[in-house]
């Protein structure tokens, strides 16, 4: 207690302070990264084909996720009996890549190196956007990874397919992320969750995942499925690469996103699956992408964004031997 008769430091409420995400400490310095969590703002969204805003997207849910910021040492879970991200596990927020405007190789490059460096460093690599053509680099950082340590199972939950090869030359916008992914020799499969109605790829391109081992649901196929006859279809025990566009969810609770899609997920559609993904296997790298926060006045996107990221970010740490919290 203060002399005041206060508690002793700061309350540091939500709207206090500079918005890292999850008011994490800021590391400018990255060949000094270490902790088990890094966050990395990719603001680049050249790669749209409709309504751009989503390079704000990184500043939008850092902002929100100060929400889930208050200090309490965790974050209890009376459901689960279970405390998530508590003090054994440390994260840090290591700003933005920087973006070169007009200059979509030299922007991606600078993202894949955020991501090498935060690999280097051991921890997990959350990486927010962005359009969806941020995963590109992102996928691409995890080539020395991979040789050292197996091949990556891509999950991808949005409403799009994102597997076009190249359309008038275009072979690096947000249409085609899941394409380049599969080429890659160490990604060994892929889960593509959500894709639904009209899409960004056409039938041949869905023929291609499909040869390629591509497994797809829509929205009302996982819901028929339910949660754990999903998890059955994803390779146990396999290293897992997340990529989580948020106009999988249904625009109702999501609105603000570039290519809006009604009839998607609902929440705990999503955070009960990235759950079971914590526990079936071992998540690697996580980027969530598409979040456009100039589309939605009430901020209820980025806020969905930030909590559905840091209860992912809990449930594999409590997953992970060595960095359960105590229950």
């Amino acid at each position: 207690m203060s002399e005041h008769g206060y508690e002793a430091g700061r309350l540091n409420l939500p709207f206090v302070g500079i918005s890292t995400f999850g008011k994490s400490n800021y590391v400018a310095d990255w060949d000094a990264i270490d902790a088990d969590v890094a966050i990395l703002g990719a603001p680049f969204d050249f790669g749209t084909q409709w309504r751009p805003g989503a390079r704000f997207g990184p500043r939008a849910v850092r902002e929100a996720s100060t929400l889930f910021s208050f200090g309490h040492a965790g974050a209890y879970d009376h459901e689960d009996d279970a405390t998530y991200l508590g003090a054994n596990v440390t994260m840090v927020d290591i700003g933005d890549a920087d973006i070169i405007h007009t200059k979509t190789e030299e922007s991606h490059a600078n993202i894949e190196f955020g991501v090498q460096k935060i690999l280097d460093a051991g921890a997990l690599p959350v990486t927010i956007g962005g359009d969806h053509s941020i995963n590109i680099p992102c996928i691409n950082a995890f080539a020395e990874d991979c040789a050292q340590n197996g091949p990556l199972h891509v999950i991808q939950i949005d409403a799009h397919l994102d597997f076009v090869d190249t359309r008038h030359g275009v072979t690096n916008g947000h249409g085609n992320p899941m394409r380049r992914a599969i080429e890659k020799d160490y990604v060994a499969g892929m889960t593509q969750l959500g894709i639904r109605n009209v899409s960004s790829t056409a039938k041949d391109g869905y023929d291609d995942a499909r040869a390629r081992g591509s497994d797809i649901l829509s929205v009302r196929q996982v819901r028929k499925l339910g949660c754990e006859a999903v998890l059955d279809r994803i390779p146990e025990g396999a290293r897992y690469y997340v990529t989580i566009d948020i106009d999988a969810f249904c625009p109702s609770i999501a609105s603000g996103t570039g290519t809006p899609s009604h009839g998607g997920f609902l929440y705990y559609d999503v955070l009960e699956i990235l759950q079971g993904l914590a526990q079936r296997g071992d998540v690697v790298g996580i980027d969530l992408v598409e979040v456009a926060p100039a589309y939605d006045p009430s901020e209820s996107t980025q806020i969905l964004a930030a909590q559905l990221l840091l209860n992912f970010i809990g449930f594999i740490f409590h997953a992970r031997k060595g960095q359960t919290s105590e229950i």
